[in-house]
């Protein structure tokens, strides 16, 4: 199937916070309650239409421990977005984000979208982080907040297509401003379409 546009996401955050388990749920729709531990790195695929354009989004869902690290840091190039992901029931998920997020900024192209994903809010009744905790680090440091879960698909689609949302501003903006650089060198619009 031929599409308009395709962006590049990834998925980061420790080992067991339920990356694997949103990629599966927003390709497949489905939950896999035991999932094996990600080696390297997984990919999935989904097509969304917006707009009357085919947009195909390919999901890289990496590996969460430190071993994979430096795996894992190869996967930012090209990523429009990441989605940054800690489990609610386990604090020291949340404590590893500055960690995480340094990686992302550091490796990753530097309009490149970043979410912080608060997984597994089904489990509210065990929460170990609160939703003003996730709410203000994302605020610290620049990023859209949400919390989803993987299991029940709560606000997972959502949360594909606010960071699709995001990145296709960041690109669109990206796109004037390129366009108004290259009039003011002499670059025509005409010319433009043909590079």
């Amino acid at each position: 199937m031929s599409y308009a546009y395709l962006f590049k996401y990834i998925i980061i955050g420790d080992t067991g916070v339920g990356k694997s388990c949103l990629l599966l749920q927003f390709t497949d729709k489905r939950f896999q309650p035991v999932h094996d531990l990600t080696i390297g790195v997984e990919f999935g695929a989904r097509m969304i239409t917006i707009d009357n354009k085919p947009i195909k989004l390919q999901i890289w869902d990496t590996a969460g421990q430190e071993s994979f690290r430096s795996i894992t840091r190869s996967y930012y190039r090209g990523a429009a977005g990441a989605l940054l992901v800690y489990d609610i029931t386990r604090r020291e998920t949340f404590n590893h984000l500055a960690s995480w997020l340094e990686d992302a900024r550091q490796h990753a192209n530097a309009n490149m979208t970043v979410m912080l994903i608060g997984n597994k809010c089904d489990l509210s009744h065990r929460r170990a982080v609160s939703y003003e905790e996730g709410e203000q680090f994302a605020k610290e440091h620049g990023l859209v907040f949400m919390e989803a879960s993987a299991k029940t698909a709560q606000n997972v689609e959502e949360v594909i297509v606010c960071l699709l949302l995001l990145s296709l501003v960041a690109e669109f903006v990206f796109l004037e401003i390129f366009l108004a650089i290259s009039c003011d060198v002499g670059i025509h619009q005409d010319r433009w379409n043909n590079i």
